[in-house]
């Protein structure tokens, strides 16, 4: 949500199944998301929330691809649309549905919000878009576009609640001094800082142009996955970071941009010479400044 407080999250599990279907609700608030793994889609059914007007997500990952993919839409009954895609739609393997506890989303409120999702998702850029060209951006009067925009920011927090912040912003505030990987007699010269979700590469970081031989398939893999998704642009005048990307953990960010097995908590390293490891994993456990 757009200011950080703390709050109570309920998540009901309709079936007694933790990775089953899952109901989530900030519990002050009359929205709740409910997710579908899409091999539960034949008790889907039995939510009779499902049925109701509403927004929703569909996530899938697949191999080779640097990002997972969502289709973001809307419908009026969102049961129906979800068995209409589990019959057309081969790419997702979880949907996540937004919907009004007390019934109160009208087709203009979800409209919007479809048409909200899909600006604040590209520009999160943590998944890559299954949507088509994105529509005009729908007319709401003042006092509608306000509930539809308090519904936006329960939505980003119960989506990202379950497991998919397809519209939560990946780049969080920098701190103040990045960390830098640039080795002596190389003409690398990466920046990124940990996140949430892991480490951040800056946009405009280099890499090596190659993958040494020595270096897990992995590499070689992950390296080719950026740059068909149009991340990381292996051209003439260098290897280059077009995007900033979030990696898994930070050696999975040093060995991308080293080109080859690297331990990122000794390797990225502040401008004073700390590195990753002094700063985080400090023995006396004090939290750093």
């Amino acid at each position: 949500m757009t200011d950080k407080r703390p709050q109570t999250i309920q998540i009901y599990l309709p079936h007694g199944e933790p990775r089953g279907i899952r109901v989530a609700d900030v519990t002050t608030r009359a929205i709740h998301a409910v997710h579908v793994p899409r091999a539960r889609m034949d008790v889907a059914g039995e939510i009779e929330e499902l049925r109701g007007v509403g927004v929703y997500f569909l996530v899938g990952e697949s191999e080779g691809a640097a990002r997972p993919t969502v289709y973001v839409g809307e419908a009026e009954d969102c049961l129906v649309r979800l068995k209409q895609h589990n019959a057309k739609k081969d790419f997702w393997q979880h949907a996540v549905v937004i919907l009004s506890q007390a019934g109160k989303f009208t087709k203009a409120h979800v409209k919007y919000l479809e048409w909200y999702c899909l600006g604040r998702a590209k520009e999160a850029g943590r998944f890559t878009l299954d949507n088509g060209n994105a529509s005009s951006e729908p007319h709401v009067p003042k006092p509608l576009m306000a509930e539809i925009l308090d519904a936006f920011d329960v939505l980003s927090t119960l989506t990202s609640t379950l497991g998919f912040p397809v519209v939560e912003a990946q780049v969080q505030k920098p701190p103040a001094t990045t960390y830098t990987l640039s080795p002596k007699k190389s003409s690398v010269e990466a920046r990124g800082y940990p996140v949430d979700d892991g480490f951040l590469v800056l946009a405009g970081s280099t890499a090596a142009a190659t993958v040494r031989t020595s270096a897990g398939a992995w590499v070689s893999r992950h390296r080719d996955e950026l740059s068909a998704a149009g991340i990381l642009d292996v051209g003439p005048s260098g290897t280059i970071f077009r995007e900033s990307y979030v990696f898994k953990s930070p050696s999975a960010a040093a060995s991308a941009v080293l080109g080859g097995n690297t331990n990122g908590w000794v390797a990225w390293k502040l401008p004073d010479g700390r590195t990753l490891s002094d700063v985080v994993r400090r023995e006396d456990g004090a939290a750093e400044a």
